[in-house]
């Protein structure tokens, strides 16, 4: 009997990846394209939704090849969420580039839908979507195109438009395009549209009508487990695609939380905390988002999770590379960070599009405060990754508020966490274990697992084998602890209400960049641009 081998498409901001499991969990074969970022104005992130499709289809055709005539019982899709494409049907032409999840030129609009609810309150569609009103989310990206492309409203009139977040317009094209293509999403992603009612998991009449979306554009929704369709062409065509799940569920699967009360964090472009809540929708108090953690099967039951959302992460390293060129490869952070035993006393809130959980701010930009003398490139790399773990607290901390169940210990994946140095300083903030698997693949892991359920080849996704597991354990004083953490607190409130409502508007139009460096005496902005050149020689 041939080997059972599972396929699992991981398309994110930066790359498109394919991968190939066997049953015991090992990847076999894989594929890797980098895609590309644009950033036509501050603020602003776009991708070209070909590319996204063309750099899936050379990953399978690589590893389809690399295969040897092995077949696979399924392909899963991860794939970053929220991330906004329109397209037309009939030519499968894109109306517009995609916007990508952590563009925030909808900002006006949110303001604008803010105002129209009943209640004047970013949180008054809570109930029924488990999310706040946030430019974050795909109905406020949908809102945008409606108003500044002519090209879509015109496709909407005419009845050509259809609406997906990055997993369906790869199902689409994958199983046909516009010869067939199936136009599907699954639950966790339309949880992330702001379109999906939480309870009833389907397209709230009410949602719609109030973002002013023609349902007849959305995407039908189904499980996280089960066959959508079959690929049309290339070294993989017969094989179905049977598993999806956004990529933080992904991850949440691949780590196997499948039990009320566990989590893990991923630390990617962003950092995503995702806690499973069991089989009812868990309501935040305290700037947490509801949202679906994965259903593995139509008749299976759908398991909810609490999710703190952190824009910036991994992307600030990245800024520190090529906007400020501390370094040549982000790695080396860890070698500047380390050469230090501290930040100086130096904090770097990276809120370069706002502040996503808790606070849901969109007006925030960052901030760098605390400049000396003395500060070096050392201290702000070490800051830098200070502040991937001081958010992450942030959201730890209200998600234990919500649950009432303190976690005690974290799991965790991600690019970053190659990272020891960093995973130390996150044991060290929050004051509880950090977990990471010795196997790193764990968003690809979770979309293969939910393809394996849904071809069949699992059925019973509590009996995989135990991943070894690297752990780091608190060495700081928990007073230490809490004064290093209320000095981030107070520069997170600096950072705030940078951006005024005039400048929102502006940015539309295009508006210059409004990152802030604050200085720790207030000696003024030229001053705090000089040091951080001439950290750059240092």
């Amino acid at each position: 009997m041939d080997e059972e081998l599972i396929g699992a498409i991981d398309q994110g901001t930066s790359s498109s990846r394919f991968l190939v499991f066997d049953k015991a969990l090992r990847v076999v074969a894989k594929h890797q394209v980098e895609v590309q970022q644009i950033m036509p104005k501050e603020g602003w992130m776009e991708q070209d939704p070909l590319q996204l499709v063309s750099s899936v289809l050379t990953c399978l055709e690589e590893v389809g090849v690399a295969l040897q005539g092995k077949r696979l019982s399924g392909i899963g899709i991860s794939n970053q969420r929220e991330s906004t494409v329109l397209w037309d049907k009939t030519t499968g032409n894109c109306l517009y580039n995609a916007i990508a999840w952590c563009d925030g030129r909808a900002a006006e609009v949110s303001n604008k839908m803010v105002k129209q609810t009943l209640s004047k309150n970013k949180d008054d569609l809570r109930p029924r979507c488990g999310l706040p009103i946030n430019p974050y989310f795909s109905a406020l990206k949908v809102c945008w195109l409606m108003e500044n492309c002519e090209q879509v409203r015109a496709a909407i009139e005419d009845g050509r438009c259809l609406f997906g977040t990055v997993d369906t317009w790869l199902i689409w094209n994958l199983t046909g395009g516009v010869a067939g293509g199936v136009h599907v999403t699954d639950v966790t992603n339309a949880s992330r549209t702001m379109l999906m009612n939480i309870h009833t998991l389907q397209w709230d009449p009410y949602l719609c009508s109030f973002f002013n979306i023609p349902q007849s554009i959305l995407p039908q929704i189904r499980s996280s487990s089960e066959v959508y369709g079959y690929i049309v062409r290339g070294a993989l065509k017969g094989v179905p695609i049977c598993g999806c799940l956004g990529d933080q569920q992904a991850a949440l699967v691949g780590q196997q939380c499948f039990g009320p009360g566990d989590a893990k964090n991923t630390y990617g472009t962003g950092c995503f905390l995702l806690y499973n809540t069991g089989q009812q929708p868990v309501m935040s108090r305290h700037g947490m988002l509801t949202t679906v953690g994965y259903q593995l099967g139509p008749q299976a039951p759908v398991v909810y999770a609490l999710e703190g959302s952190v824009a910036i992460g991994g992307q600030s390293v990245r800024w520190l590379r090529d906007n400020l060129e501390f370094f040549k490869e982000a790695r080396d952070i860890e070698h500047y960070a380390s050469s230090v035993k501290e930040t100086g006393d130096v904090y770097f809130v990276p809120a370069f599009s706002g502040l996503y959980a808790p606070y849901w701010q969109p007006d925030a930009r960052g901030v760098i405060i605390g400049l000396t003398n003395y500060t070096t490139k050392a201290h702000l790399c070490r800051a830098t990754l200070e502040a991937v773990c001081f958010q992450s607290k942030e959201v730890l901390d209200a998600m234990n508020q919500d649950s009432h169940l303190p976690l005690g210990l974290l799991k965790v994946d991600g690019g970053m966490t190659s990272n020891d140095l960093m995973l130390q300083l996150q044991a060290d903030i929050l004051g509880i274990p950090v977990v990471r698997p010795d196997m790193s693949e764990m968003t690809a892991l979770g979309a293969a697992i939910a393809a394996g359920v849904g071809a069949g080849v699992w059925r019973d996704v509590t009996q995989f084998p135990r991943q070894h597991v690297s752990k780091f354990e608190p060495q700081i004083n928990p007073d230490d602890r809490d004064r290093r953490y209320a000095r981030w607190m107070k520069a997170v409130q600096r950072s705030m209400h940078w951006v005024s409502s005039e400048e929102n508007t502006s940015s539309v139009a295009g508006h210059k960049t409004t990152m802030a460096f604050s200085l720790g005496l207030l000696t003024g902005v030229m001053v705090g641009v000089w040091l951080i050149l001439s950290l750059r020689r240092s």
